[in-house]
């Protein structure tokens, strides 16, 4: 009772009567127009469409005057013509929409991997920047190599050192006790007395 006096007053405006159509789903629909049109840009669709024609033009020309169902001027042709033409564009221009709107998600995606990508690569260049920068401080191999060839050098020189320092000593000892001949290692350049005395063993 109350809802029929609230639709009798004039205070309140009256709700829309609108004509209710039935849904079509949109997506079924626009694959629908796609094949359709996918179809119409084939070579197959225009071979039969033009063997369709001739066939109308040579039966409505050729048979008897009581066969004919469209005479000259073809009018129901004309007007078949007519209603894939008008029905044949919307459908072609739903599949056009439909592919931009499937290439402008692809582009957008596109854009955000290549962001997301030049990020990543920024991040790497960093990375490796610093990595360089790391290395600098840390110990290379051929600096290893050199490192140890000095250090093999330096024990060979006190090897040496340690060899000509024992045979000074020896002959030391030789000569006190009794003055017997020295020993007959020959002497070379390295050892330091006989740079200091300047004499050759005959």
């Amino acid at each position: 009772m109350s809802d029929q006096r609230r639709g009798d007053r004039l205070d309140q405006p009256r709700a829309p009567r609108s004509l209710h159509l039935p849904r079509i789903d949109a997506e079924t629909f626009g694959r629908w127009a796609e094949g359709i049109a996918r179809g119409m840009g084939t070579a197959n669709f225009l071979v039969y469409m033009t063997l369709i024609l001739v066939a109308w033009f040579l039966w409505n020309t050729l048979a008897p005057a009581s066969l004919r169902f469209d005479p000259y001027t073809f009018t129901f042709l004309t007007l078949i013509l007519s209603l894939q033409a008008s029905y044949a564009a919307p459908l072609i221009l739903l599949a056009q929409n439909r592919q931009a709107d499937r290439d402008r998600i692809a582009m957008d995606e596109d854009r955000r991997r290549a962001t997301l990508q030049k990020a990543d690569t920024e991040y790497l260049a960093r990375e490796i920047a610093a990595l360089r920068i790391a290395m600098g401080d840390v110990a290379t191999r051929d600096f290893l190599r050199s490192e140890l060839t000095r250090l093999g050098e330096e024990l060979d020189e006190a090897a040496e050192r340690r060899r000509r320092r024992e045979r000074r000593q020896q002959e030391r000892e030789g000569r006190r006790t009794g003055g017997g001949e020295p020993l007959d290692e020959p002497r070379d350049e390295l050892d330091s007395d006989y740079a200091r005395d300047g004499r050759r063993d005959g």
